[in-house]
């Protein structure tokens, strides 16, 4: 499909080593003119489903800033650039959970909000488990919960997990695991 919009001019507004935030002036597809906000992010977004051989799952629980709200989240974080993803994922379920896995499978590739921001992330299936000890940032106060990969699918269901790529990544889990292919 062909691109029908045409930037006119584009002006960097913010920048901080995580994100930048352009604004563009344009002629939008129905020829009138406009302006259009987007956030370009510096890294990957990186999710990763930790399922155990008994069918759990482990979600991290923190206060999310922006949202001023307490969240259920699969462990995630930032991929700088130049980092490989798998190290990346690795690295994050460890230092969010204490675990670490054996077995990693490349299960989903998002675009997390495509109408104002570039970001893409990509989600692990975390298996073959052990655990060790937790190791979060200056920024993380995390609350770790152990419970069924189907009690996670509930709280997606129910709306209570509202994080885009826990929702991706525990849906395709459960497909994954425990629905037949069509």
């Amino acid at each position: 499909m062909s691109n029908n919009w045409k930037k006119l001019s584009t002006e960097t507004v913010y920048e901080n080593p995580w994100i930048q935030v352009q604004h563009h002036e344009v002629i939008n597809p129905s020829g009138g003119q406009g302006i259009y906000g987007q956030v370009n992010f510096k890294g990957l977004a990186i999710g990763i489903v930790p399922v155990d051989a008994e069918g759990n799952t482990y979600l991290v629980g923190q206060h999310r800033f922006p949202i001023d709200e307490y969240t259920w989240e699969i462990p995630e974080g930032g991929c700088p650039e130049g980092e490989d993803m798998l190290d990346c994922a690795k690295r994050e379920l460890l230092e969010e959970t204490g675990l670490q896995a054996t077995r990693w499978t490349l299960i989903s590739r998002i675009h997390t909000s495509n109408s104002v921001c570039n970001e893409t992330g990509f989600i692990f299936l975390a298996e073959d488990l052990t655990m060790g000890i937790a190791e979060p940032e200056e920024t993380e106060d995390l609350t770790l919960k152990k419970l069924p990969l189907e009690e996670a699918y509930r709280m997606v269901m129910d709306n209570e997990i509202t994080d885009s790529l826990s929702i991706a990544g525990i849906l395709k889990t459960w497909i994954l695991k425990y629905s037949p292919a069509p």
